[in-house]
């Protein structure tokens, strides 16, 4: 149901040896009587597990099984930037508990964090909410909640060697044409003209800050109440990098079309008339929120997105045929790469 976050049992591809986990959260202090294990379905990556132990519940995220590509799937990293975000900023993160490297324990390492109660949307249309106002409202408080990320000095929060801060988009675009290339499948011409203009138009504008990676509205936990975020998940994709790549990525929905099915796509309706502010009124909030005199470069920042995101689904849809994708319909999704590649070169072909 949307809203709520769905609760399937442990995927087969995904169990692990729960006595010996069961153990290790023993020695850590955290149980409270006998564990119970179940999956959270959604998300294409990491796969995610709800704990429960007496009136105690944790979220376990952990490696998936089987190959992964270099870099990919670093728990730890999500584990380290959540605890600095959690002592060093009002960032709304969970509390984090434990993290496990020891691969003898369920076969990957992993980490434990507090669960927080609260509400998952991932349609962009907000349908199963009542009124525009409290559509616009869920709107404004995401990209509020991006701009105080982005205003966080990562420098105090202990993460100076999180990332380099300087080159960010060249860094990235050589990174997921690599990873594309490694999970190729059939060939993408749009993708490779993408890739191109890309490397021929990297950003003059080069801030940085904690920048998420993945920041979307399916990553977001809402209060059961009221449309404030109560905690931003999902960091695998973390870094110090460029804030306006995670602003690009939100915004997403705006450039993707409606009516095609598993694409999050807002372009073609009219929004005013749903309550939801486009994009230019988040963009200029955004920047209210962080102190930004404006935004350059958008057009690149945005095929960027669309060229990482195609590439993150071509990784999805590699993994779903080897069979170890944490995401029941990760064949379906990834075939959504050759859209966004196209959504992608559309938008810088109109900006050459």
């Amino acid at each position: 149901m949307e809203g709520q976050p769905e609760l399937v049992p442990v995927l087969e591809a995904h169990r692990f040896d729960e006595n010996r986990l069961s153990r290790y959260l023993d020695q850590a202090g955290l149980l409270a009587g006998a564990l119970r294990v179940q999956q959270f379905q959604g998300g294409q990556s990491n796969p995610t597990y709800l704990l429960e132990s007496g009136e105690r519940r944790y979220v376990l995220r952990k490696k998936p099984p089987g190959k992964v590509l270099p870099s990919a799937h670093q728990v730890d990293r999500e584990y380290r930037v959540m605890k600095a975000l959690g002592e060093h900023s009002d960032v709304p993160v969970p509390a984090m508990r434990a993290l496990c490297e020891d691969d003898d324990v369920i076969g990957t390492s992993f980490y434990v964090m507090d669960f927080v109660p609260g509400r998952v949307f991932s349609e962009p249309l907000l349908e199963s909410l009542p009124t525009d106002q409290q559509r616009r409202a869920v709107y404004e408080a995401m990209v509020d909640t991006l701009a105080k990320l982005h205003s966080v000095d990562y420098k105090a929060a202990g993460l100076e060697d999180f990332g380099r801060p300087q080159g960010y988009v060249a860094r990235q675009v050589k990174r997921w044409r690599a990873q594309y290339q490694a999970s190729k499948t059939d060939d993408l011409p749009a993708m490779d003209n993408l890739i191109d203009w890309l490397e021929e138009h990297i950003p003059e504008d080069d801030s940085a800050a904690i920048a998420h990676g993945d920041f979307r509205m399916g990553n977001l936990l809402l209060a059961p109440d009221q449309p404030g975020v109560v905690a931003v998940l999902d960091w695998e994709l973390a870094t110090i990098g460029h804030p306006l790549a995670d602003l690009a990525y939100f915004c997403l929905p705006y450039h993707l079309p409606h009516g095609i099915q598993g694409v999050r796509g807002l372009d073609g309706l009219d929004l005013s008339g749903r309550g939801i502010p486009d994009e230019h009124a988040l963009l200029e909030r955004y920047c209210r929120g962080c102190g930004r005199d404006g935004i350059s470069d958008w057009p690149v920042f945005l095929a960027f997105a669309l060229f990482r995101t195609a590439a993150i689904l071509q990784g999805v849809y590699a993994r779903a045929l080897q069979g170890n994708a944490s995401n029941r319909d990760a064949l379906e999704v990834g075939k959504r790469a050759g859209l966004m590649a196209e959504r992608g070169w559309q938008i810088a072909r109109t900006h050459q």
